[in-house]
């Protein structure tokens, strides 16, 4: 019996992970929009990183190669990339308070 319930247990647990799946990351896009505004930090202060919020958006402006990671306010991963030299973009289609890590700087940005 003890087996049994085991078996039946172990496959309902497969069965609910395959069906709640893992949800795609979503992806940075370089663009060419031009960003007005001051930006939520300073970039002086982060070696040249901008970041901006707008809409339901995250866009950081570099000169260089970085890689950033975004977090929900309870810390899970939304995304993780390298975001190439130029203007990114990160689209986000849920309205909240993110937290924004690159390099050594982190930076909380409400969409």
């Amino acid at each position: 019996m003890n087996r049994l319930f085991a078996a039946v247990l172990l496959c309902l647990v497969v069965a609910f992970h395959s069906y709640t799946g893992v949800a795609a990351q979503p992806k940075w896009q370089h663009t060419d929009i031009v960003v007005e505004g001051p930006s939520l930090n300073n970039p002086a202060e982060t070696g040249g990183i901008a970041i901006y919020s707008r809409e339901q958006s995250i866009i950081i402006i570099t000169d260089r190669r970085v890689e950033v990671r975004v977090f929900t306010i309870l810390g899970q991963l939304v995304s993780r990339g390298d975001v190439q030299p130029g203007t990114s973009v990160l689209n986000i289609n849920s309205r909240g308070i993110y937290i924004v890590k690159i390099e050594n700087m982190t930076q909380k940005v409400a969409l």
